[in-house]
Order: structure tokens, then sequence, then C-alpha cells
């Protein structure tokens, strides 16, 4: 069977896996090892896009973020089309980032969402406990999406059911044997002074870590193939002891403070050995 490039995120993700999936790819599970492929957290979908499994079920808790992946899935050329209206200004951008999404199509909605992601300072995504977005202005080169690559995107996400959920939802969609679940959580701090701003108006709280285990545990126990990242921190260690715990190198790259931004170690935990 020839190769096929593997696609790109088409947006950018705080915690996203692009920059580190040369040193993950070699504990994802064989091709035939599975037929169903299901991420939790999809965020910017690094791993998904790598992969290109012919079946998957992708859930996030950020609305935006799903109405997204849809559009781009379904309505491409609308998405293409909508897009250009955009203007690259600092007037512009906050004129935009104050609309209220409500009155908005799912196309219009979209079109913001990638506008914001590739305008915003650090292309981050962050919300306040309103859950109303609130990064600042980044960008003063204008962004153009190029159809070609959108057309490789839409094309992986064919084969995606999209779900906006809590990660909780992956218990109805697992089948034991034969899927592949991959959970990127938003890490645990590794200091009291380290949380990240929230990407959805609910903060993943230390309960929400644990919550996640016992779904870990119980996808487990039904026969999943599970891997999952996380900070390097004696709670998660404690969470998942008796499973795999392996090791990364990771480039930090979402601190404000540029001279901060280095490689740290995190945690890559599978049921499996690779």
């Amino acid at each position: 069977m020839p190769w096929i490039k593997p696609a790109s995120p088409p947006v950018k993700w705080a915690g996203g896996k692009r920059q580190l999936i040369p040193r993950m790819r070699h504990f994802f599970p064989r091709e035939c090892q599975y037929n169903l492929y299901i991420e939790p957290f999809v965020g910017g979908g690094a791993v998904f896009f790598h992969l290109r499994p012919a079946r998957a079920v992708l859930i996030d808790s950020n609305a935006e973020l799903i109405n997204f992946y849809r559009v781009v899935r379904d309505e491409l050329p609308a998405l293409l089309a909508d897009f250009t209206r955009h203007r690259f200004t600092k007037e512009y951008y906050y004129q935009i980032r104050d609309l209220p999404v409500e009155e908005m199509s799912a196309v219009e909605r979209a079109s913001r969402f990638l506008y914001l992601n590739k305008t915003a300072y650090n292309g981050l995504w962050r919300v306040n406990r309103q859950g109303k977005f609130n990064v600042p202005y980044g960008r003063n080169s204008p962004y153009r999406p190029q159809p070609a690559f959108f057309e490789t995107v839409r094309g992986v996400l064919q084969k995606a059911e999209l779900i906006c959920g809590d990660f909780s939802v992956v218990l109805e969609y697992a089948r034991g044997e034969g899927t592949l679940v991959y959970l990127d959580p938003p890490y645990h701090p590794l200091s009291a002074t380290a949380r990240f701003t929230s990407y959805t108006a609910d903060a993943f709280s230390e309960d929400d870590q644990r919550r996640l285990a016992e779904v870990y545990r119980v996808l487990d126990r039904q026969g999943c193939l599970l891997m999952l990242s996380n900070s390097d921190t004696p709670l998660i260690r404690e969470l998942y002891a008796g499973y795999h715990i392996h090791v990364l190198q990771a480039r930090r790259n979402i601190n404000c403070r540029v001279q901060d931004r280095g490689e740290i170690s995190e945690l890559l935990i599978t049921n499996y050995l690779p």
C-alpha cells in the first residue's frame, strides 16, 4: 500500500502534539490492531491527522472547535468563500472578537473561529468564565487558507463523527477490543501558579483528572487500547500507577516569556507495551 502523507492540523492549539509526533509515533499501535479511533479531547487533532484512521469519533467540549470541524467537513466551499471578507487590522479583529456567535450561521461561526485562531496573539484560544473569547490581537500579516490543504483536511474528517461534549461521552462509543482511545486532557499544573486559563468556560480541575482516570480504568477493563498524555506530576503518576508510564521531552511553547519556553518532561501512559 503506498505511503500517504499525514495531514496537518488546520488550527494552532495550545498543548497540541504536532511537534511531539516524531517522539510519539513509536508508541502508536499498528494499524491492524484497531478499527475505531476515539479522541475525547481532540483540540488541534495532531494525532488524528497523523494516523488518518479509517473510522473515528472526535469529541471536545469546545463548541466552536467542533462546529469548525463540521463546517470544514460538510461546507468547505462556503467557509472559504466567507473567510475572504475578513480584514487583518486591529480594529476589525476586536470587532469580530466581540460579536455574539449566537446570531451567526454555522459557516459564519467557523469562519470567525478560523480568523481568530490565525490572528490572535500566539494562536491562542482562551475564554473567560462567561465563555467569551478574550485573547488580544497578535497578527499583522494576512492569513489566506489554502484550498488544497483544506481539501486534504476535509477528506480526513469525512471518516469522523464529531461530538461536542464531556470526555466521558467516550464510554458511549468505545467498543472494547479494536478500539484505540487517545486522551490528551488539559494538563495537571506543575505548580499552584502554573495553571493555564481555560480553553472553555469550565476549568479542568483535579476532580476532573480523577474522573478521567476512572474512565481510563473502565475503558481498560473493556479491552480498549489506551494512550494518555499528561504532565509529569506526582498526582498523575499516582492515578495511573500500574500502567506503562513513558517519559517524553516536550517543548513548552505557550509561556508568555520566551526565555521560559523550552523542553520539559511529560508522560505518555499506555495500557499496552509499544
